[in-house]
């Protein structure tokens, strides 16, 4: 009976915080996130074992229409993911949207907060999985936030290639051929072209020369790029040039 009552508590405090997270009012809102953050700290396990349920509504609340509630909300995942840890993986998808998404954001707090919460994901939680999950987005990202996650990438490929080559080469390898084919990809300013030749620097530093050979399967011009950028010369394509103007 004891087990009962203590289910029908935790039910009762679920239902607590879905409404309060769902309210129409922005001052509830902010109650509820709260209220996550505190259970986090004293009953993390009610949490990470409903952690689908909780953060479907909670992943609305890191892009509330409120800014106050928007930037607490990303507060608080920073301070949540040391805690929650591996459970995070779960909503791992979503979370990584939200985040990278207020990255563009132009509202200060927001902004840094984003930033906070992308840091604490970097330093808790799987980085295989995270570097999957960022590299997915490069494409669909633009401005500040693809500078600042291709920038994560260069974090990741160091800490995950010591221990799961197979993961950079899957996820790190297409998005730095993605970049290095996009023509228009130096025009679009300086700070995402440092971000870019990092990568590559990173990649180069961890696979040597297998990934000049990988290179050398990519379309010329990617190739080129990436010579240009670890200023190499690639005696082959520089032969066959030659041949080509005799």
């Amino acid at each position: 009976s004891h087990l009962r009552s203590g289910s029908d508590g935790q039910v009762e405090q679920l239902s607590e915080l879905y409404k309060l997270l769902t309210a129409n009012e922005f001052q509830r809102r902010m109650e509820g996130v709260e209220l996550l953050l505190d259970h986090c700290r004293s009953s993390s396990r009610l949490i990470s074992t409903n952690i689908v349920q909780i953060f479907d509504v909670f992943v609305l609340r890191l892009q509330d229409c409120n800014k106050k509630v928007s930037q607490r909300a990303l507060e608080a995942l920073a301070l949540m993911t040391p805690v929650l840890k591996g459970a995070l993986h779960a909503v791992l998808v979503a979370l990584v949207a939200a985040v990278t998404d207020n990255l563009n954001s132009k509202h200060m707090g927001i902004y840094s907060a984003a930033v906070k919460a992308l840091e604490a994901s970097i330093a808790y939680l799987d980085n295989a999985l995270l570097l999957q999950e960022l590299a997915s987005r490069v494409r669909f990202l633009r401005g500040q936030a693809l500078q600042i996650i291709t920038e994560s990438l260069s974090v990741l490929v160091s800490s995950v290639y010591p221990w799961k080559p197979q993961a950079v080469h899957r996820c790190a390898l297409p998005t730095l051929w993605f970049f290095l084919g996009n023509r228009t990809l130096p025009l679009r300013g300086g700070n995402i072209r440092t971000a870019v030749i990092r990568l590559a620097k990173t990649l180069y530093k961890v696979m040597g020369s297998k990934l000049k050979e990988l290179a050398k399967s990519q379309p010329q011009h990617v190739a080129q790029n990436l010579w240009s950028i670890l200023d190499l010369t690639d005696e082959g394509l520089v032969c066959s040039r030659k041949q080509m103007e005799r």
